[in-house]
């Protein structure tokens, strides 16, 4: 008995020494790994890579930008659907462990013991709160050290955390496959859907892919994926989170995902979205564009966008068409399958709702084509092949291109299109409506230009067009390309002219005219649209309604280059004009966006406008750091409500640019050049419009400027190499730009009342006789119009003579109305 009670003590003697040894080496191992630990305080201030998202006016998504996609969701804002399938999938004993699971690491252990020597990859044990650990602290390093790590930070997280912070962190940390971070962000990627808006289905489908995002691809693993999201609803109903019916009605539904796109989401926006991607760079940098979770709300209008992008597109096609068609993209081989070769050409994204074709056969009245087909989420060519039938009034534009003078219409469907061209189609349309399986051929313009939509009275961009396609080309033409906008700068000369003591019935001579440009540089002979036709002494009204250019030149040497520079500078045309003369016939280079802006400060009445693409940007808190509008509100803000106190008041402290009584005058002058000048194809409009055209020397670039009360509008045209756009009227400013902008002003304005423009106080409306500016006579109404002046001026009632000197320097008592000088400004005399 005392040999056994000896053999017992032994054994607890052993067995102690053996636990405290234990328990030293687990200490000393906890020592070890824990002296190094990552700080897990951090968790508590820690701010993810959160994407930027744009808006349009209406709220509408108009692009993201992310290195990660994702969108940072609270707690709280999270469905109890999507919690509870997380929970299912990864840790459904998440709200009782104290940071590990016990039970699942023994099971894991059991399977890593079974497969030993197998080089399988150790089967997970993880709780989310390890997963947190891991994924913000650590690496994914396959270790027993980093699992110990994970163990021992995850307990400490536990005690720092509460359960549904530590829950927040890893629904919004966790990736989800194609780029997606985070719930928020993978269920709009996959579903197109806020989190809130998610079935069952969908919830588990994303509950199931944390562990194997790209093994459970939708498409490529479409069955892989099923059975995976079907165990996830096996676990809630087992769970008791679903009921029976929801789980079998779940299982039963299809894995439907929708092919988001990470580009611009508002159809023709993307020019306009790059800009202010360009512009959010530019402030606050990279690392704040593509993680700082900034919300921008622009000053983009879908519906105007849309409008401005149809016309333009249909200008610059309707011209393409008639220098001719220069033939297929490329040639195709449509032996086999035909799908799967046209779908390796590259097709342009953005101009629906034209088409790739390939023409597969031809005859005298028509010509079968293939249509490109699609590419699943996956990549993979979709098996489906559409066709249709190009007829002969689908290519009767299609005349051969044959430089100057083009070829004949063609009598057959064959002479234009052969088996194996590559071309673009879009559906013929008769009496308005589309007949269906017929198609027209279409080809890529090679002129291009831009348009820019602004309100005039705060410098907001509410729509842009940069080119064709942003697909084709990502250059702005709107802001990047430096185009001469020939007469349409006139407006700024007879501005400067105007604001300095001219009148609109100030006349100044239409005749040949010399200009001794010094140096070596020989004699410069400006010349008219109509070149060998001169009227002799005409009025500013009539010189700018008929794009006189040697009126504007010898209006611009009596003034002097210096002032119309200041003038150029003032309204943001040039930053700095040089002092010659050609100058003042538009021949510096300028963007529509500088035309639109410039052109913006007559039509509100001379007020400064700085243009923008963005009303306000956010951060991820939702604080405001950048508003455009500046004005001070004064009794905005009306604590208690309503006390019968004084209106609110709008302080606006910008810059007047333009006398206002002068920015009415020049823009009664460019309502004559749409009622009767250049421009009268804007006319059509039958609203108040003002504008200006212009066209540059050998027709390079044609322009139309302009603006209604409420809305400005620039358009050019032009190669994007500059070369002639054509000879004689077809190819000017009032033929090609101006009736873009009256197809688009009929479409922006066509729910707008007829508003004239403000009279500002002071001017007085004088009758005077159209042709010469003077004063109408008692009665006399036949050829007379309103004319506005300003205080202190006056139409003349006659040319007397104050300042035209003879060859001895003296001067006469008085000279004829066509000898050729200038009314003396605010006078009826001529000098």
């Amino acid at each position: 008995m005392r040999l056994l009670v000896r053999f017992m003590g032994f054994l607890f003697a052993a067995g102690t020494v053996v636990f405290l040894v234990g328990v030293g080496a687990v200490a000393g191992l906890i020592w070890h790994f824990s002296k190094d630990l990552p700080d897990y305080s951090q968790l508590q201030d820690y701010e993810p890579p959160v994407m930027t998202r744009v808006h349009a006016v209406d709220g509408s998504l108009l692009g993201e930008y992310a290195k990660e996609r994702r969108l940072y969701l609270p707690i709280q804002a999270v469905p109890k659907l999507v919690i509870n399938a997380f929970l299912a999938a990864e840790d459904k004993n998440f709200y009782e462990h104290g940071g590990i699971d016990y039970t699942g690491m023994a099971r894991a252990g059991l399977v890593y013991v079974q497969n030993y020597g197998s080089n399988r990859r150790p089967q997970g044990a993880s709780t989310i709160t390890q997963q947190v650990a891991k994924n913000f602290l650590l690496t994914n390093e396959v270790s027993f050290a980093r699992k110990i790590k994970e163990a021992l930070l995850a307990m400490r997280i536990e005690k720092t955390y509460s359960k549904d912070k530590i829950l927040e962190l890893y629904l919004n940390e966790i990736y989800l496959g194609l780029g997606a971070y985070g719930i928020a962000a993978a269920s709009l990627v996959y579903f197109d859907k806020s989190v809130n808006e998610l079935t069952v289905a969908e919830a588990a489908y994303l509950a199931a892919l944390p562990k194997m995002p790209a093994t459970l691809h939708p498409v490529r693993n479409r069955d892989r994926a099923i059975e995976r999201r079907n165990y996830v609803i096996d676990r809630l109903q087992e769970n008791g989170w679903i009921k029976q019916a929801d789980a079998e009605k779940a299982r039963k539904e299809p894995l439907v995902v929708t092919n988001r796109s990470n580009g611009a989401h508002t159809f023709a926006g993307e020019y306009f979205a790059e800009e202010v991607r360009r512009d959010i760079f530019e402030r606050y940098g990279e690392k704040k564009l593509y993680e700082g979770g900034l919300s921008v709300r622009t000053t983009l209008d879908p519906k105007i966008q849309v409008m401005a992008r149809k016309t333009m597109v249909s200008g610059l096609v309707n011209y393409d068409e008639q220098q001719g068609y220069r033939g297929a993209i490329s040639k195709l081989d449509t032996s086999g399958d035909w799908g799967v070769k046209l779908a390796e050409i590259k097709s342009l994204s953005d101009i629906s709702p034209w088409r790739m074709a390939v023409v597969l056969e031809t005859s005298d009245q028509s010509a079968r084509i293939g249509f490109q087909p699609s590419r699943e989420l996956g990549g993979a060519v979709s098996k489906q092949r559409e066709t249709g039938i190009v007829t002969l009034d689908g290519v009767r534009w299609a005349r051969a291109a044959q430089g100057a003078s083009r070829g004949k219409a063609p009598s057959a469907v064959s002479q234009v299109l052969q088996p194996g061209d590559v071309i673009y189609a879009d559906p013929l349309y008769k009496d308005g409506q589309p007949v269906e399986g017929q198609y027209r051929l279409r080809q890529i313009p090679e002129v291009s230009g831009a348009m820019v939509v602004m309100d005039p009275w705060t410098g907001r961009v509410l729509a842009m067009v940069g080119g064709f396609s942003f697909d084709q080309s990502q250059f702005n033409r709107a802001t990047q390309a430096y185009r001469q906008p020939g007469s349409s700068f006139k407006p700024i000369v007879y501005s400067a002219a105007l604001d300095n003591g001219y009148t609109p019935s100030t006349v100044v001579l239409d005749a040949p005219i010399e200009i001794d440009q010094g140096q070596g540089a020989g004699v410069w002979r400006p010349e008219n649209f109509s070149s060998g036709k001169f009227q002799g002494p005409v009025t500013l009204r009539n010189a700018l309604r008929q794009s006189l250019n040697t009126v504007t030149v010898r209006l611009a040497q009596d003034i002097g280059m210096p002032l119309i520079g200041e003038y150029a500078r003032r309204f943001g045309v040039y930053d700095e004009l040089p002092n010659y003369l050609s100058y003042a016939l538009g021949a510096g280079e300028t963007t529509a966006m500088r035309m639109v802006t410039a052109y913006s400060m007559i039509a509100n009445g001379g007020r400064r406008v700085k243009p923008t693409l963005i009303d306000r940007i956010q951060d991820r808190y939702g604080h405001t750091i950048f508003k455009h509008d500046q004005r001070e509100c004064r009794g905005c803000d009306a604590p208690g409500g309503w006390k019968n106190q004084a209106e609110p008041q709008l302080i606006d402290r910008r810059e007047q640019v333009l006398d206002s009584m002068t920015a009415y005058q020049i823009t009664e002058l460019m309502e004559g050049v749409v009622q009767a000048g250049t421009a009268t194809a804007v006319k059509e409009v039958g609203k108040p419009i003002a504008g200006k055209t212009g066209t540059t020397n050998e027709a390079k670039d044609a322009w139309f400027v302009g603006f209604s009360p409420d809305v400005a509008v620039a358009i050019y045209m032009g190669y994007d190499k500059p070369r002639p756009l054509g000879k004689g009227n077809a190819a000017t400013g009032g033929h090609l730009a101006a009736p873009i902008a009256r197809d688009f002003l009929k479409l922006a304005l066509a729910d707008k009342p007829a508003v004239p423009f403000k009279v500002p106080a002071g001017i007085k409306l004088v009758r005077v006789v159209a042709k010469t500016g003077m004063r109408a006579g008692p009665g006399e109404t036949g050829g007379t119009i309103l004319e506005a002046f300003k205080p202190g001026t006056a139409p003349p009632d006659n040319y007397s003579v104050i300042g035209v000197a003879d060859a001895d320097g003296r001067l006469p008592q008085q000279a004829p109305p066509d000898s050729g000088f200038f009314m003396r400004p605010g006078t009826g005399g001529l000098y």
